[in-house]
């Protein structure tokens, strides 16, 4: 009896194993095959049967692939009905790689070679989408910044009634928070550096002051705000004689700009300070 349990496993055992070796042998030939067929595919001068096998490939979303064969017949099926599709089909390739430079560029040869074409629209869009998600931290440099605000502005302006336009609104306005945070974060450092090699309180209030006449809305207001008062507090208490009372009655002035635009402000304590400062030197 024992025995034949022991066979009965031992048997049920060694099935489930030749069908896992099975399974791997049939993978495996069918990778082989995949990649055989495709080096064919490479060599192969029938560009029909490229074209239709980079669609398939980039509706598999073996974008590799696609990206390969397309890059080759968009010169080939050039001034065909199907280059235009294939221009687009290797913009989306490049963008779902997350090669979104590269993406971009090829959008926006699309849009140029085709104004008028069946994917315009959504060449513009995934242009700009494409510079939005490649754009840096608030930190470094901005310039792509820029350059992504300035195609989403130029597919809203050419597509007015699009589906996708509250979506490239959006991306607007988060591309434009990066470039507030960068204004404050400079204003901030000439804050910190103080009198260091200069008078970088000025700078602060100069940057800050910029940054909201040229995003008003921004969310970092009250910051920048609250930055630009503490600046011109400062630059009084390190002013020269002459000029002392003339700086700190400027401080008293935004002290109340900016109560009055803060009434509720988490800085309300450290505003409080300055102008109970301010006024102690100004009723001397």
């Amino acid at each position: 009896m024992v025995n034949s349990v022991r066979t009965s496993i031992f048997a049920h055992y060694f099935v489930n194993v030749m069908k896992k070796n099975i399974l791997i042998c049939v993978f495996a030939a069918c990778a082989l095959t995949s990649c055989g067929e495709y080096n064919k595919l490479l060599k192969s001068t029938d560009y029909e049967y490229k074209y239709e096998a980079a669609k398939a490939y980039y509706a598999k979303g073996q974008y590799t692939r696609s990206i390969t064969l397309l890059n080759e017949l968009i010169t080939i099926l050039k001034g065909t009905d199907k280059a235009e599709e294939s221009l687009y089909m290797l913009g989306m390739s490049y963008y779902n790689e997350q090669d979104y430079q590269t993406a971009a560029q090829t959008f926006i040869q699309y849009y140029n070679v085709y104004p008028r074409g069946t994917y315009t629209e959504l060449a513009r869009f995934h242009a700009g989408k494409a510079l939005y998600l490649d754009t840096p931290e608030p930190r470094l440099d901005q310039s792509g910044t820029y350059t992504a605000i300035q195609q989403l502005q130029m597919f809203m302006e050419y597509f007015p009634e699009s589906s996708r336009k509250e979506e490239a609104q959006n991306m607007i306005f988060a591309l434009q928070d990066k470039l507030v945070m960068k204004e404050y974060l400079s204003a901030k450092l000439y804050y910190n550096l103080g009198n260091y090699l200069g008078n970088n309180y000025l700078s602060c209030v100069i940057t800050a002051q910029n940054a909201l006449k040229d995003y008003p809305y921004t969310n970092l207001r009250e910051d920048l705000s609250i930055l630009i008062l503490r600046a011109k507090y400062e630059l009084a208490v390190y002013s020269v004689e002459e000029r002392k009372e003339e700086r700190y009655r400027e401080a008293v002035d935004e002290y109340y700009a900016f109560k009055n635009e803060f009434p509720e402000s988490k800085y309300a304590k450290e505003a409080d300070h300055i102008f109970e400062e301010s006024q102690k030197v100004l009723n001397d």
